[in-house]
């Protein structure tokens, strides 16, 4: 039989498998990243095709609204078009589309303030795609009622103390508490120490609670 002998890898014979995989992937980014920066049009198809979801994503969350998510998504890869013959690879290209992303987006911020009431951040919605709702991120001590008229009334509060948040506490805490982002995951993006992000999510958290008392 043609497999009847056993094949054995030993520790240190994975561990150079996995490292010539590692090095295989990363001199293919590299790759990707001249052609990027040499203007390949087929290379930037694919950098759209494999990161727009994910900003679009991001953005529908940033904004609540699908349409300037996608006048936004078209924006960041436009932005990143432009400036892709800058990019150093100090950090990964995700990381880097995000960051554009989010430079469009706080520019966006005040369409909460422009627009009706019609157009709010509900407390309903999940956080990450997950389980948990922003309501329960943010709850206050006092309960909230769920009759429709008062669950709006809270919306609208929500939405109200997030527009009147100092822009580095609303984006830190719509970035982890209604996109789900890590802590590191937004440390990478916004350029900032672990430190600074936690410190900020709790700033920004306590200033919503002490805004929504009552509500």
């Amino acid at each position: 039989m043609f497999f009847s002998k056993s094949i054995g890898f030993d520790e240190g014979s994975l561990t150079n498998v996995a490292a010539a995989a590692r090095l295989d992937t990363d001199l293919a980014e590299l790759e990707f990243i001249d052609k990027l920066r040499a203007g390949d049009a087929h290379a930037f198809d694919t950098l759209v095709h494999r990161y727009s979801g994910d900003i679009y994503a991001l953005l529908y969350r940033m904004t609540d609204n699908a349409e300037e998510a996608g006048d936004l998504t078209q924006e960041t890869f436009l932005s990143a078009l432009k400036a892709i013959k800058g990019f150093r690879g100090d950090s990964e290209l995700r990381t880097w589309l995000f960051r554009i992303a989010l430079n469009h987006s706080r520019n966006r911020f005040r369409w909460w303030s422009r627009r009706s009431g019609d157009k709010t951040v509900s407390l309903d919605a999940t956080v990450g795609g997950g389980e948990r709702l922003v309501q329960d991120t943010l709850a206050s001590n006092s309960p909230g009622p769920e009759e429709t008229a008062i669950r709006r009334e809270r919306e609208t509060a929500l939405r109200t103390a997030l527009v009147d948040l100092p822009d580095i506490f609303r984006t830190v805490v719509i970035m982890c508490d209604i996109e789900g982002m890590t802590y590191d995951e937004i440390a990478q993006v916004l350029e900032l120490n672990l430190g600074t992000v936690k410190s900020r999510i709790a700033r920004g958290r306590r200033e919503l609670r002490e805004k929504l008392k009552g509500i």
